[in-house]
């Protein structure tokens, strides 16, 4: 666990911020971009929790912030270096954790009959928020494999993720007794 001393350093003032193996880059490099778009992500995962979510996914959002501190690991290091320096990662396993949720929390919501439009309850509307920011953080990711390597199993977690999120935002509004705000595409 790292310690940290002094929260500001000054070194970011140029404009430039240092990854984790020590390569100094602009802070509007795809990879920073990418990274610090799975921070906000978290972020708003946390706003969403501080809504008073229904327990049932308060301790599995709760380990997907932590899992989210691996990805933000993850592509924070360049894959060559990390064979010098063990970080944390996302592996098949959090994928996988995320499909049992998505399987669990389906069998409760039934299955999708008509597109879902962000909102019903507080808590429902801050997971769709999530979501969106989800996918925007994918995108990010899959520009960044275009132009560097980075982990195998970052943008598979953040397309699970995403699913993940909807099927959540379902889960609490149904758990809340609110009815999902439907798309009418008539009018």
């Amino acid at each position: 666990m790292p310690r940290i001393t002094k929260i500001y350093t000054k070194q970011g003032d140029s404009g430039s911020t240092r990854l984790g193996g020590g390569q100094k880059v602009s802070k509007t490099s795809p990879r920073i971009a990418a990274y610090g778009t799975v921070d906000e992500l978290n972020s708003v995962i946390g706003v969403a929790l501080a809504s008073g979510l229904d327990p049932g996914l308060v301790e599995p959002l709760s380990k997907i912030q932590n899992e989210l501190f691996h990805l933000g690991s993850d592509l924070c290091i360049l894959e060559e270096d990390k064979k010098t320096l063990p970080v944390p990662r996302i592996e098949p396993h959090h994928v996988e954790a995320l499909e049992g949720i998505l399987d669990r929390l389906t069998v409760e919501v039934g299955p999708l009959e008509n597109f879902i439009l962000p909102g019903g309850s507080i808590g429902a509307a801050h997971l769709h928020v999530a979501r969106t920011v989800c996918r925007r953080a994918e995108r990010l990711v899959v520009a960044l494999a275009e132009e560097e390597t980075v982990g195998s199993e970052t943008v598979r977690y953040l397309n699970r993720l995403s699913d993940a999120l909807f099927v959540m935002a379902r889960f609490e509004n149904k758990r809340k007794g609110i009815d999902d705000v439907c798309w009418d595409s008539r009018s």
